[in-house]
């Protein structure tokens, strides 16, 4: 969200821009900012998932099942390389949600059901609890998949390429989405919207 590396202008128009929605008398808030992220002038990078999970190898249940399987098998399978991201960094960026990896993967799919999950947290709305999940599993799957040898990526727009069309993870995202879109709570269907809105621009970009 903050652009390339060493762009310190940019980034600081981004968290200025940031922290003028503080200023806002009522929430929720969601805003694109209205400029571009730069172009690195270094060659595109090409991401190469460290596991595949098919949702065709799946089997037993329905569609929305099997993709809840999937979806899961591939939070555990990308696991190793996020524990050696966590380890060479001394950090991560996952948290925010409140919620483990086995949880996010269950919250996440309880969307695609009948009804709308129970809101593991009191102190936010399900809707945000939602959004603060997703970004955690972005996180997730961005940390494990840079840390692998070799791995250099110089913009945001390849792991984003890499996430919605290429992880099982992108493609229930998607399903949440548009789960989302049709709820009667107008904070879900902001996020729905968005969520449907991400993997669209990325798939206009083929």
């Amino acid at each position: 969200p903050l652009g390339i590396p060493n762009a310190p202008a940019f980034q600081k128009e981004v968290l200025l821009a940031v922290l003028k929605l503080l200023e806002v008398p009522e929430g929720p808030v969601l805003e694109d900012f209205p400029e571009d992220v730069p172009v690195s002038g270094q060659h595109p990078t090409v991401l190469a998932c460290p596991i595949n999970i098919s949702i065709e190898d799946t089997v037993g249940g329905t569609e929305t099942e099997r993709l809840c399987t999937a979806f899961k098998n591939e939070i555990i399978s990308m696991r190793p390389w996020y524990d050696m991201a966590v380890k060479k960094r001394a950090r991560t960026t996952v948290g925010v949600s409140g919620l483990d990896l086995a949880a996010i993967g269950e919250f996440i799919c309880a969307f695609n059901k009948d009804n709308l999950p129970e809101n593991p947290r009191q102190d936010i709305s399900l809707a945000n609890e939602l959004r603060f999940t997703v970004e955690d599993l972005k996180a997730y799957y961005f940390e494990a998949v840079i840390t692998q040898p070799g791995m250099e990526v110089s913009s945001a727009r390849p792991l984003l390429d890499w996430f919605w069309r290429n992880t099982v993870a992108g493609k229930t995202l998607l399903a949440v989405g548009e789960v989302c879109a049709e709820s009667e709570d107008e904070s879900l269907q902001r996020i729905g919207n968005g969520l449907i809105a991400n993997s669209k621009a990325v798939s206009s970009r083929n």
